[in-house]
This record gives C-alpha cells, structure tokens and sequence, in this order.
C-alpha cells in the first residue's frame, strides 16, 4: 500500500509533458486566454493567479484576497432615528412614497458611501487587483513572425496545477503554474525541451500606486498603499518575484529583469498586505526565503497533498461522456445543444465550484467576495464587496454539504468584527438594542445604510448571515464552535426584538421600515414604491433566527429572560408565508403588484431555501404557492438568479427543473456588460457570467447540484431528493455531508439507491428516507 502511495505522489511530480484528454475533472483548451475570462484561476485561499498562456507574451494576473482601498468610517446619521416616528406613521397611513422620500433624505448613510458601485476612491474602498506579472519570450524571431504549434493549456482540478505546452520552431516549450498550499507563494515553472532555448524578459506592475524596485538580488519588488478614500494612503502591500535558473544567465536593467539561455525558469511570487499583519514586509521576504530554500518538487508536492486533504473528501460520478475529449470552449458549446449527452460537465461543474471554494478562502482570512479572490481591476465591479442580500451568503451554500465546512469560518470573523459597527448603526437609526448590517459591507466593518432607500435600506443583511452561521453548527454540531457564535447571532436576535412594531390589520410584528431586496411593487394610486413594513423575507428571517438564538440558548444554558422574550414574540411573528389572491407566495404584506414580475430576486422563498420553513412535508400548501411564485418569476436572470432558482426546485423535488436551470447556467457567454435581466452563463473558463463575473453563480449552482442528490433539512436525510431523469441510469457518490456531522456514500441504478452508507464520529441513529421510503438506520462510526 505505502508503495503504491509512493507511486501515486511521483505521478504527480512528473511535468506535465501529455496533457490528458480524458481526466473528466480537468478544464482545457488549444488557444491561449484572448481576454481575462479564458484565463484558468488560482488560488490558494490568500492568494491568486491567472495564467493567459500567451507564446509571444503572457500576464499572470495577480491577487490577494485581503487587498482593498478605503478604511474604516463613521458613515452612520445619528440622527436618523427621531425620523423614524414619521416614517412608520406614513407607512401605516399607505404613503409609501412620502415615507421613501424621507428615508432618503434623513435614513441613508452619511457622505457618498459605498460610491454607487464604485467606490475605489472614497472611503468605503474597493477589493482590487494586485498587479501583473509580464512576460515578453524571445523565439529569435519577430513576434509577428511566430508560428506556434500543439498548443494545449489545462487547469487540473485533482491537483490544483495548470500548465501551458506548446511547440516553436521544433522547440517544445512548458509552463506549469500553482499556488502553493504549503508554502504560500505563486510558483510557475518554464521549460524548454532543448538546452538554452528560455529567452524572456519580465516585469511586474499594477494600474496604479505602484514602485517597482530591482533588489540587490535581482528580485523584482513592487510596493505602495492604495487610496483609503480620505486623500491620503491605506492598505499597503509588498510583492516580490524571486527566479531559480537552470543554465542560461539572469540580468537587471529599467525595472525589468532578462533571462537569457536557460533551459528551466523558476520564478516565485510572494506578496502580503497590512491586513492583520503590521510586519508584512518581513513576512513576504520570510516566506520566500523558506519556498526558495527547498526543491521545487518538495514544494509542489506539499501543495498537492495538502489541497487534496480538502477536495479529495468528495467524489461523484454520473456515468461516462466522451465530450471531455472536446476542449472546454467546445464542450460548453456541445453542451448547450445536446445538454443531456454530457453528464458528466454537470460533475465538472460541482467540482470547479469546491475547487473554486477550497482556492479562495481559508480559515483565518476572509471569505470570498464577490469575485472570490479573482480580479483584473482597479475598480471591479460593485466593489468586488460583500453584498448581503443574498451574495455573500450564495458564496457559503455549499461548503457544508460538500464536505468543506471549515470554510465558513472566515464569515464568523468578518460578522464578529461588523458587531461594533452595527451596535452603533443599531442605535443611530433605530435606537435598537443589538446590531444590524444592511445590504454592503467590506473588510473595514461597514453596516450602515447604502445611499439609496430603495436598495440600502433592506434589514435582512445581518439576519441572513446568522443563518450560515448556523448551517454550520447544523452540520458540525460543534457546541465550542455555538459558544462562539452566540453573541452574533445574539446580537442580530436583539436588534429585531427591540425594533418590530406592530401592524394593526393583522396585529402581526413585523419590520418598519423595510425593503423587499432591490424589488419594487405599485401602491393602490399606480405609484412604484420599495420602501413598505413587514416584506416577507424579514419575517422569515425573524422567525428562524428567534428559533435558532431560543435553541442555542438553551443548549448553552445561557439567558433564559431573552429566550422567554422571544418565545412569547415567536406567536406574534407573520406565518412563514402568506399565500397571495393569485396562488403565489406573497412577497409584502400586502398583495402588491410588481412592476418587473420576473424581478431577479425572489428574496420572499428565502423560507424554502436556505431557510426550512416551507417543506413540501410540512407546508404543501405554502410549497404549492413557492411553485406558482417561480413559474411567474421565470428561469432566467443573471447567473446567481439562476442559481438560486435551481435550489428552489431543488428543494421542490422537481429534479427535472433543477436540471433544466443547472444547463442554463452552463450555457457560454463572453459578455462583461453590467446586467440585471436574463442572460447569465459561463465564461469559456466555467467563472460565471452575472455579467460581468460573479462568482456567486458558480456557488449557488455547486449548492445546487449537492442539493439534488442530498437534503437533510426537514428532520431527516433524503437521499436523491431531485434526481432528474438524464442523471437516473446510475450513479455514485462518496463523501457528501448531512446535517448532524453525517458523512454520505450511496450508488443508485435507474434513479434507485442499490447501495449506501451513512458515517459519523459516533454510531447514532438516523432517519434516512431511501427510493421514497423513511427508515431509521444507525450510522457507521468513522
């Protein structure tokens, strides 16, 4: 066994000469990236890389997930609150407008916020692109003149590891990239087939606020501090590029570094910010000087094993296709026309989404935003921010089912550190106990208002993120890790307590002022107004938070006043949902019209999905009504939108649905436009297009496909739940996760289980509901 182990670990060091056309879990193609979109990412939760694979030259884009402009404000009017009698007197009078208006006026943040999207230069920041490495090759020719010939780039998701081959005048040359799980640094690796024949030049630089320095070494430093949006300097950063040749000579001049006859290139990147770490400088050299102490192999090694220990937890197989002999680009196109003839792109698909996962967080940084750790930009688009009205939380859905639940540890830091801000935000516009985030936040702690009422003023922001907080104690049963997030979760809990009024129509507590996120509805008059009382998503969010804080209280034994105040508010608390004249699930208090029925946010299932208050169990009618709410909203959108509505009919049991929107998402696009409507996709790197980029899309559709195969939220674990035809002929899967810390291993045949396995620390017993079947079984002890 150890020699076979030890087998297995040179395979994976041999370079990457044969590039594999038939590893289903690999991303390839024969051309190199035109625009960044067709780049392959990497990351190693810190930091990122994105290969072109260009011939004549090639940008290595590069990341750090913790670099953002701006810094930390005060943008809260603190006297926001003596409006707030007002505005819920126009609210119950039905002047929505009037109490929109003064909202607007005296209920949003101060100064110019988060800049409308773009807030690069003013003090809300932006999460930006740290620079880009350039290489210019010398082939002795012209770069007009090259002609370049069996060109392959692949991304291999086992491994972590892209590579680049290609031939040029006889010449066969290689480039294999990653970033390093052990040793935290960018490393790619240049090789040439004939001694010598390596002739490039590099340079490092970013769009702005930059030095680069040669050292003395003949490293390339490049270092500055972004705008922090008051006039002045914020985060600074360091990157250092390192070289190890193998023949051939390096040289120096005009901030450009020139290799010259080699056979082989080594080239390190180290980089790191002031975030959390005062001494980055010394960090950065520290921690090149230790890659660059060891062999390469040992480095790329160490990196393959230790992201293995993550993404090897899960396996699935649909069955065999031959289109992964067609290069991705094509495959997608393939794909989009006869969807049904490749499975196994829908396995790929979840895959890139844990590997997407597994590269871009870890514990102890931040959690991905909204373009993960991957930019291009200076100004990316919204920020590249945390939005918390469904985004930030769509980036998390599936950590837990698919076996990577220590990544949501990085959003239990981010909201510990938001408490203080919204404990402030909390009193200046409500006077509330508790704290509140709206709908944006970023590494400083923002929670205010944004700067419009008709989006800025939603409160569903905190309360949303207590629930993936609380997936993950679900899943884990970690009562160490609910001690830690009592106190948030307590916090939000006592921020709604303290600030729901009473509707006298129905007598019911509910939210005053709110919004439904970004969605608008028309008035009895015509008129379009966002702000209302009550929109449903806030109820739902209430209802499940007061339940969980009651639940955690009482396993901790810890304020039995409060869990006693929210039991007897719990019975004051609107239904899940209310079922609309129409049959849908209503998304105000009232039954509404919209103008945009097919509105990308259908933030009123939140109770269907992340939330379990309407099971197709336990409330068919409300399920019902979930269904008709969707047939209206309709399949389209940008990206995440689709995504969201396949785990709606996911959790529907319509499989068939699910699958026609999981092909959707999958279908290719190239467009960068801001979007709002229909048209989401895939870019030819499998990144999901809103457009422009989101990594949200890739996330909700990862969610998604775990929750067809499995769901464990109504009180017992279902196995195939929404399996649709074109999956049914057989099947295997190892390794999927159920709430309880239950561990999953199943193969099915013609849409039935043949075969299963239920693991946990310690045996216990379990409902497993099994080819339409509920038995109680004891699981197997790990």
């Amino acid at each position: 066994m150890n020699t076979i182990k030890h087998i297995l670990k040179l395979l994976l060091l041999l370079p990457v000469l044969g590039f594999s056309q038939t590893n289903p879990l690999e991303l390839w193609y024969t051309k190199p990236a035109a625009v960044w979109e067709e780049t392959l990412p990497l990351g190693n939760g810190r930091l990122g890389l994105m290969p072109d694979g260009g011939v004549t030259t090639e940008k290595l884009v590069l990341n750090d997930i913790t670099l953002w402009s701006g810094s930390p404000q005060d943008a809260n009017n603190y006297n926001a609150y003596t409006s707030l009698p007002k505005i819920k007197e126009l609210l119950l009078a039905g002047k929505n407008v009037e109490a929109e208006k003064l909202v607007n006026k005296n209920f949003i943040c101060t100064g110019p916020g988060s800049g409308s999207g773009n807030g690069a230069n003013v003090q809300f920041g932006c999460y930006q692109v740290l620079g880009n490495l350039n290489l210019n090759f010398d082939y002795g020719k012209l770069a007009k003149e090259i002609k370049y010939s069996n060109y392959k780039r692949h991304l291999n998701l086992q491994t972590a590891v892209a590579a680049t081959q290609f031939t040029v005048n006889g010449v066969t040359y290689t480039r294999e990239y990653f970033a390093g799980f052990s040793d935290d640094v960018l490393a790619v690796k240049l090789t040439s087939n004939k001694k010598g024949a390596l002739n490039f030049t590099m340079q490092l630089d970013r769009p702005e606020r930059f030095e680069t320095v040669i050292s003395k070494d003949n490293s390339l430093v490049m270092s500055g501090a972004l705008n922090d949006g008051k006039g002045g300097n914020g985060m600074k950063y360091k990157t250092v590029v390192k070289t190890q040749l193998k023949d051939g000579k390096l040289s120096s001049g005009n901030k450009t570094l020139t290799v010259s006859n080699a056979t082989e290139v080594i080239i390190y990147v180290a980089s790191g910010t002031d975030f959390k770490d005062k001494n980055f400088e010394r960090t950065v050299d520290n921690t090149l000087a230790t890659a660059l102490s060891k062999k390469y192999d040992s480095l790329k090694n160490s990196h393959i094993i230790n992201y293995q220990k993550l993404f090897n937890r899960v396996s699935v197989s649909l069955g065999e296709s031959t289109k992964n002999t067609l290069p991705t680009n094509e495959r997608l196109d393939a794909f989009t026309k006869k969807p049904d003839e490749d499975n196994t792109l829908s396995v790929l698909f979840f895959q890139f989404g844990r590997y997407l996962a597994i590269s871009s967080t870890r514990a102890g940084l931040l959690p991905p935003n909204l373009q993960g750790l991957w930019a291009n930009q200076v100004q990316t688009p919204w920020n590249g921010d945390y939005h918390l009205d469904v985004n930030i939380q769509m980036n998390l859905w599936p950590l837990e089912v698919a076996n990577l639940g220590e990544l949501n540890l990085p959003l239990k830091d981010l909201m510990k550190n938001m408490v203080p801000y919204g404990e402030k935000t909390a009193k200046a516009y409500y006077n509330a106990e508790g704290w509140i985030a709206h709908v944006i936040t970023n590494v400083w702690g923002y929670t205010e208002p944004g700067e419009s009422a008709s989006w800025g003023s939603a409160k569903a922001g905190s309360g949303w993120m207590c629930n993936n907080l609380w997936q993950h104690y679900l899943f884990s049963n970690d009562n160490k890790y609910l001690a830690e997030i009592y106190p948030i979760i307590k916090g939000s809990a006592q921020f709604y307590n303290s600030m729901l009024t009473i509707e006298p129509e129905t007598g019911w507590l509910v939210t005053s002022p709110s919004v439904s996120p970004e969605n608008s509805f028309y008035l009895p008059d015509g008129q379009v107004s966002h702000v209302c009382m009550g929109p449903t998503i806030d109820n739902q969010i209430v209802r499940e938070l007061f339940n969980n804080v009651i639940t955690a209280s009482q396993t901790l034994g810890l304020d039995a006043d409060l869990r006693n105040q929210l039991q007897h508010k719990l019975a004051q608390l609107p239904p899940p949902g209310v079922v609309s004249p129409d049959g849908r699930v209503q998304e105000w208090l009232k039954p509404y019209k919209e103008p945009e029925p097919t509105h990308r946010h259908v933030s009123h299932l939140y109770g269907l999905y992340p939330a379990s208050l309407i099971t197709p169990e336990a409330t068919p009618q409300l399920a019902e009504a979930a269904k008709k709410t969707l047939e209206v909203r309709g399949d389209d959108g940008p990206s995440w939108s689709i995504a969201y509505k396949q785990l709606f009919w996911a959790r529907l049991k319509d499989g068939e649905r699910a699958n026609k929107l999981l092909k959707t998402i999958l279908r290719p696009t190239l467009a960068t436009d801001i979007n709002y409507g229909a048209g989401g996709g895939v870019y030819p790197n499998l990144l999901s297009a809103g457009p422009p980029f989101q990594i949200d899309g890739n996330f909700g559709a990862t969610a998604g496909f775990g929750e067809m195969l499995v769901q464990s939220h109504a009180g017992f674990i279902e196995l195939l739940p929404a399996i649709p035809a074109a999956w049914a002929k057989y099947g295997s899967v190892k390794g999927l996760k159920a709430q309880g810390g239950f561990t999953l291993n199943f193969d099915w045949k013609e849409g039935k289980i043949t075969k299963f396995e239920v693991l946990s620390v310690s045996s216990e017993k379990v409902k497993v509901k099994i080819n339409g079947e509920l038995k109680e079984v004891t699981s197997k002890k790990i």
